[in-house]
């Protein structure tokens, strides 16, 4: 998957745009993903994510940071082996695009604030 473009609310992955907050699997996309509390990452937010047991989940925090990753859900991702990196949303992009192996990474994205 490769991230053309992030601008506020808006994202372009293979040429398609995305307007919602979505989470970047390996091989798939989940579009719309909504949040227990808008602002807040919670346990519950990432139970597709600990299934799939990626080596690192990025947190595109928004344009200005504005997600917050609870305690709670860091201490689940360091349980399960889980590196966290949190970025805010265009930062997390580019740090993306430049991986060279994406396997065992999945990207989560908050578009706007």
């Amino acid at each position: 998957m490769e991230i053309e473009s992030y601008s506020f609310g808006r994202v372009v992955i293979n040429g398609k745009v995305y307007e919602k907050d979505l989470i970047i699997f390996p091989r798939r996309i989940k579009e719309n993903w909504w949040r227990k509390e808008g602002h807040e990452l919670n346990p519950e937010d990432i139970k597709e994510v600990l299934k799939e047991k990626p080596k690192m989940l990025i947190v595109g925090t928004g344009a200005y940071g504005l997600l917050k990753v609870k305690e709670e859900t860091k201490k689940i991702l360091e349980r399960n082996n889980i590196k966290l990196l949190e970025l805010e949303t265009k930062k997390a992009c580019e740090f993306y695009n430049k991986l060279k192996d994406k396997n065992g990474v999945i990207l989560a994205l908050h578009l706007t604030c």
